[in-house]
Order: C-alpha cells, then sequence, then structure tokens
C-alpha cells in the first residue's frame, strides 16, 4: 500500500479515535474534543486528497470478499479527491465552530451522541466518494443518509423535528433504491461490480435500457442534490436540524448527489445522447428558479438558506447539462468549460453557504429566534458576525470579487456558445435556460440584499435583538476561515482553474486551462501556439500587469471562442479588486483631506417629524419581499383566510383578517398533491375488494394465477 493509503487508513483510525472519545468523554469536554478530532481528520483529509488532486495519481486498494459480492474496492482518483477536498474544507471550520455552538445543547440533549453521530458522518462521506464498486458504494451511501437523518433529528423532543426527518429518510430511500436499480441494470450487462466493469458493461446496453439507467440514478442522486422535483425534503431538514449540521448538509451533504450524477451517468454510463444532456439543463435551470423564488419570500432564516441551497445545486447541474451536451455533440473545449464552471460553482456553494448557515446558526445561538422579521439592528452586538455574514452575501449573490461572481460568470458565458450548436431546439432550450439563470442571478441580489439589510442594519425589532452579543471566539474563527476562503476563490480563479481542470481532463478526456488561462506571464515571444496581434492586444489591456511579481500563469480567464462564435470574452477578478481597493482608498484619503479641519458635531438623526423612529414604523422582511409575492403570485398562488368580521360601527363594516395567507408549494400542488389523491384512490379500490368472502379470496387467485400464465406463455 502506498502512503496515500496509509494515510487514508490513518483517517478512519482518527474518526473512529474521534467516535470513541465522544462516547467516553463527559458533556462539556465533549465540544472540545470534538472540534479537535474533526480539525485533525480534516487537515489530513485536505493533505490525502490535495496530494491525489495535484499528482493526478489514483490509488486503488482491494479489500476482504464478501458472500454473493466479491472483493470491495477502494479506488480514489481526481474526482472522488475533489470532492474529498471540498469535504475537508467544510468539516474544519465547522468543527472549529462546533466547539462554542454546542454549549447551547449541555444538559438538554447528549453530546455524547452527537459527537459519535458527527465522526461516523465525516467518515462514511469519504467511503461514499472512494468506494470502487457497487456493492461498497451502496452500503456507504445507505449508512451515510442513515447517519444524516439521526443528526437532522438530533433534536427529536420537537414533534415537527421528527415529522421532517422522516421525510427526509424516506425521499432518501426512494432515492437510494432508484439508485440501486439502475446500477443493478448496469452490472447485469457488464457481468462485474466494480466502476471500471460497469463503465465497459454499460456500452452494451440497448437505448431503452441506458433510458432507464439515467432517468433512475439522475432523480436517485437528484434525491440526495435537493433538485426539483425531489427537493421537498430539504426546507423541512434544514430548520429541523442543529446549525452545525446545516452547514454540513449544504456544504458537503448536497455534493454527493452530484457526484454520483458525474460518476454514474457521465463516467460509468457516457453521456452520448444529447438529449439526457438537456434533461439534466432543464431540471437544473427549474431547480434554480424555483429555489430562489421561494427563497426570496421565505423570512425565517434557515428555511431562506435551504430554499437558497436548492438554487444553487440547480446551477451547479444546469452547468453539467450544458456540458453534456456539449460533450456528446463533440464539442469537447466547450463541455470542459462548461463542467469546470459547475465544478467552480459547486466549490464556491460549499464555502459560502457553509459561512451563512454558520452565521444563521449564530443569531439562532444569541437570539433563539430565525425570523427576520424580528431581527434588525444586529451589527451594534455581533460586529464581527455581521462583517462575515455580509461576505457571504456577497459571495452568493455573485458581486466581484467574491468567488460566486466567477463561477456564475462561467456558467452563463458557457451557455452563450449555443452558436456552436447545430439543432435549433437545442439553441432555443439553451437560451431559455439561459434566461432563467439570469434571472435566478438577479432575484438572488435580492434575497440576499434582504437577509442582511433587515437582520443587521436599522432598528432592532424584538428584545431578543436588542439585547444580541457577540458569538464565542472559536464560532467567529470559523466564519472568519470561511470568508478568506470565499475572497480566495474568487481573487484567484487563473489559479483555481488549473488544479479543477484536473477532473475536468479526466472526464472529457482534454485539457481547459489553455482555453481559459492564457500563460500572459509565462509565454515567449515567437511561441506559436500563440498569435503575437493577440498577446499584443492584450498587452496593451493590462494583461501581463504584474509579470514576474505574481507567480502562475497570469491573472485573466479568457476564452476566445471558435470562428462559429468568435465572441471573446474575459475577465479578471483580481484586476478588479486592485482597482475597487484604489478607488475606496482615493475616495477615503480625498474626504479626509477636505475635512480633517472641520469638527464633528452629532445631532439627532431627523425621523420624519416624529420624536423616535420605532421599530413598527421600520421596513420589515415582509415589506422587502412584497413585491417579487405579487410579481410571481402566479406561482406561489398564496390563499387569504378570513377567519372573523367585526363591525365597527352603526353604518360601517370592517374586515379583521385574523389569519395569515396560507401558500401551498408549486410541486405540491402540481406533483406531490396529485399523487397522494391517485394513492388514495387506488387504495379506496383495493380496500372495497375486502369482502370477506373466502369464495371472493379464491377467484383473486385464480385471476393471479391465469394471469401470470399468460404473461409465461407471451414471454
Amino acid at each position: 500500500m502506498s502512503w496515500t493509503g496509509h494515510l487514508l487508513s490513518a483517517f478512519f483510525a482518527l474518526c473512529l479515535s474521534g467516535t470513541i472519545a465522544a462516547g467516553l468523554l463527559s458533556g462539556r469536554r465533549g465540544p472540545m474534543a470534538l472540534s479537535l478530532t474533526g480539525f485533525l481528520s480534516s487537515a489530513l483529509l485536505l493533505v490525502i486528497s490535495g496530494n491525489v488532486l495535484l499528482r493526478g495519481t489514483t490509488l486503488e486498494v482491494w479489500l476482504w470478499e464478501l458472500p454473493l459480492a466479491g472483493r470491495l474496492l477502494v479506488r480514489m482518483d481526481v474526482l472522488s479527491s475533489l470532492f474529498m477536498f471540498v469535504t475537508g474544507m467544510v468539516f474544519m471550520p465547522v468543527s472549529i465552530f462546533s466547539a462554542g455552538y454546542l454549549r447551547k445543547y449541555l444538559g438538554r440533549y447528549s453530546l455524547k451522541t452527537f459527537g459519535c453521530l458527527y465522526h461516523l458522518l465525516f467518515a462514511s462521506i469519504v467511503l461514499v466518494l472512494v468506494a470502487g464498486d457497487v456493492v461498497f458504494f451502496l452500503l456507504a451511501w445507505e449508512g451515510m443518509s442513515i447517519i444524516c437523518y439521526l443528526l437532522v433529528n438530533y433534536e427529536y423532543r420537537e414533534e415537527q423535528n421528527i415529522r421532517s426527518g422522516f421525510l427526509m429518510l424516506s425521499m432518501g430511500e426512494a432515492g437510494t433504491l432508484a439508485i440501486a436499480l439502475g446500477l443493478i441494470i448496469v452490472a447485469k450487462a457488464s457481468g462485474g461490480l466494480d466502476f471500471a466493469s460497469l463503465k465497459v458493461g454499460s456500452q452494451a446496453l440497448s437505448a431503452h435500457a441506458r433510458w432507464a439507467v439515467f432517468i433512475l440514478t439522475f432523480l436517485g442522486f437528484g434525491v440526495k442534490a435537493g433538485l426539483v422535483p425531489v427537493s421537498s425534503w430539504l426546507p423541512k431538514a434544514h430548520p429541523a436540524a442543529p446549525g452545525n449540521v446545516s452547514a454540513l448538509l449544504s456544504g458537503a451533504i448536497l455534493n454527493l448527489g452530484v457526484y454520483g450524477i458525474i460518476r454514474v451517468d457521465w463516467e460509468l454510463l457516457g453521456m452520448t445522447d444529447p438529449a439526457h444532456g438537456l434533461v439534466v439543463l432543464l431540471v437544473g435551470s427549474l431547480s434554480a428558479l424555483l429555489g430562489i423564488l421561494y427563497a426570496t419570500i421565505r423570512n425565517d432564516m434557515k428555511r431562506m438558506l435551504a430554499h437558497s441551497s436548492i438554487e444553487n445545486m440547480g446551477i451547479v447541474t444546469a452547468g453539467l447539462g450544458a456540458a453534456f451536451v456539449f460533450g456528446s455533440s463533440g464539442l469537447i473545449p466547450q463541455a470542459g468549460i462548461a463542467l469546470l464552471a459547475s465544478l467552480y460553482h459547486m466549490v464556491n456553494h460549499s464555502v459560502y453557504k457553509s459561512l451563512l448557515f454558520l452565521g444563521a446558526a449564530s443569531l439562532d445561538s444569541r437570539l433563539g429566534i430565525r425570523d427576520m422579521d424580528r431581527m434588525g439592528g444586529l451589527a451594534r452586538g455581533m460586529p464581527w458576525t455581521s462583517l462575515f455574514f455580509l461576505v457571504g452575501v456577497l459571495s452568493i449573490s455573485a458581486l466581484p470579487p467574491f468567488n460566486g461572481f466567477v463561477s456564475e460568470w462561467l456558467t452563463l458565458q458557457g451557455l452563450l456558445r449555443i452558436a456552436l450548436l447545430d439543432s435549433t431546439a437545442v439553441k432555443i432550450v439553451f437560451a431559455l435556460c439561459g434566461a432563467g439563470l439570469a434571472l435566478t442571478a438577479g432575484l438572488a441580489v435580492t434575497c440576499f440584499v434582504k437577509a442582511f439589510a433587515m437582520s443587521f442594519l436599522g432598528v432592532a425589532r424584538s428584545e431578543e435583538a436588542r439585547e444580541a452579543r457577540e458569538v464565542p471566539a472559536s464560532m467567529r474563527w470559523a466564519m472568519a476561515l470561511l470568508a478568506v476562503c470565499c475572497l480566495g476563490l474568487g481573487v484567484l480563479p487563473t489559479h483555481v482553474i488549473p488544479v479543477l481542470d484536473r477532473p475536468v481532463a479526466q472526464l472529457v478526456g482534454a485539457s481547459t486551462v489553455n482555453a481559459l488561462v492564457p500563460p500572459f506571464f509565462t509565454v515567449e515571444k515567437g511561441d506559436p501556439e500563440w498569435d503575437e496581434a493577440f498577446l499584443s492586444e492584450f498587452h496593451d489591456l493590462g494583461a501581463e500587469v504584474g509579470r514576474g511579481l505574481i507567480p502562475g500563469r497570469g491573472l485573466v480567464v479568457l476564452h476566445r471562442g471558435t470562428e462559429r462564435n468568435p465572441v471573446v470574452f474575459a475577465m479578471s477578478s483580481s484586476y478588479s479588486l486592485a482597482m475597487l481597493v484604489l478607488l475606496l482608498g482615493s475616495a477615503f484619503l480625498s474626504v479626509w483631506f477636505f475635512t480633517r479641519s472641520r469638527k464633528v458635531v452629532r445631532r439627532p438623526a431627523w425621523d420624519g417629524g416624529v420624536r423616535r423612529l420605532t421599530s413598527e414604523m421600520t421596513y420589515t422582511a415582509t415589506g422587502f419581499s412584497n413585491p417579487v409575492r405579487v410579481i410571481f403570485e402566479a406561482v406561489f398562488q398564496p390563499s387569504k383566510v378570513q377567519s372573523a368580521r367585526e363591525t365597527v360601527a352603526e353604518h360601517f363594516r370592517t374586515a379583521i383578517m385574523t389569519g395569515p395567507a396560507e401558500e401551498t408549494h408549486l410541486l405540491d400542488r402540481s406533483v406531490y398533491g396529485p399523487m397522494m389523491r391517485l394513492s388514495q384512490k387506488v387504495a379506496q379500490g383495493l380496500a372495497r375488494m375486502h369482502t370477506g368472502s373466502v369464495n371472493a379470496y379464491a377467484a383473486y387467485v385464480l385471476v393471479s394465477l391465469v394471469g401470470l400464465l399468460v404473461v409465461w406463455l407471451l414471454i
């Protein structure tokens, strides 16, 4: 076994040690022990996965043999190492955060149970990513799903939490069955259970069998990724789960659904049919749009962030769909760019959504509330939390120079390459999906302006908000670490892209680095691969600023296109940051210079003629998002409940609304509601068969036997 294998064994040993320590230590020492072992395990995982990712090596280790299932295989390549690296990036700050956050559960729930489940979840996620055969993969997947359910249902004394956890578990089990059935179909054709055999055997599948495998596995993994129409568990699971578990759900667990789609539907099944890619693209775009629509109108912070996770996973999936279509159409460079944008956005989402969920957990631990209508003015009492939350808001809103801007910009630019496609129908689908993603980006800004402004700015709208105080240092350091990652991933895309290119090259068969990051810092004049006029033009625009001082290929992300679509798109968040600092610094110095001799005089603020601006007079989160409710009323379809009328005077009658407007989610109205009504009708019809007559039951058996004989004869 190589040293990578030994380090991987050490990682699992650390997780096991953390599980044992959590079971032995007392409640007050448990959070610190969890934080320490979680931090060490994450650091070791980052070393292991980073080494494999940078070197491009593959680890294969055959384990023990199971009866009827064969030998289990551990396989770690650049694709699985990328997802492992992201998992380590999330677990490290969450482990640090948990040292202070878990104190709120002292004396209420068992911290020993939480510590054991926490380390087991970490190990099970890695086992899913290193599983090299069907049996190992399904066993690890099932273990991860059950442990995740137990952590979501950690506060089991709340009835609503039990319901939410059960919904998550039931939908997850249905998805697992679909995945297992799809993999069994491929395994039957291949004659083996390891992924290498499945990849070879999938080539012998008929077109109908390939469609069946694709639909089963895409929907099955889509449940875990939180894609429409199998995403209803996500907005219910997040409010039920502890705050640090919510960060793991969005930052690490959802990624496993994306991993499964790439591993099975792209690598093993092989995306040769553009129709498969269009399905992925449409589902991703619809998930993104619906997710952000419902996120915008939600006032519960964790529920809002959960809907936003659906949106972001939709963007990731839309990028995958575009890559599938380009790849099956023979446009390899465009497929690589779209896939790289998808993976980049997945990494970014894991970082900034973990930051936002940790920020929401900080508010919940200090205030005990999640309703943004009751917040406000928190920046005064919690300045560091507000700063880090602001970084997360700017990142998820895709504003430069933070990381969300780079990946969303790349995704939209990839979709704009539709001119290279031959089919008009496919071009129309791409155009509609691109417009939907553009609308999604605009609504995301609205959503998170509301989230920050209504929570941290203005005046406090409740006693809890007025008395808010900053969280412990461990929680602040965890958020600071994620905030730095948001900025780093945003200003150094030309250094991130070559790393992400390694799994992309494995999947599409070609590198995309030269297509996205021209080597302005390293190319020499006369290089036949790079046109001298092209280099000279971008030299005049400043693309070589920093040459000789900054390592790497350059600081510009650029794609030149082809003769059919020669449009050049280019951007540099690194230069944008430099210009932003320069402009803000100049503005600050100018104001300081012209006002340095003036004395600052403080006077009471003018509040529209009133003596004091009360919280009831301020704008609330509900009021902020009300225009979105009105514009998209056809989607939300709220039903107003009038529960009382009161006569004010003899000749006047005033209606008093005592019940809030009720909203039924679009998926519940259009998908789950009809399915439930149909199943109830079928059940009622079957219930009529139970007459209590023995003769009738004998007739049922006879008819069933005759039917089976007919089917057997026809086959």
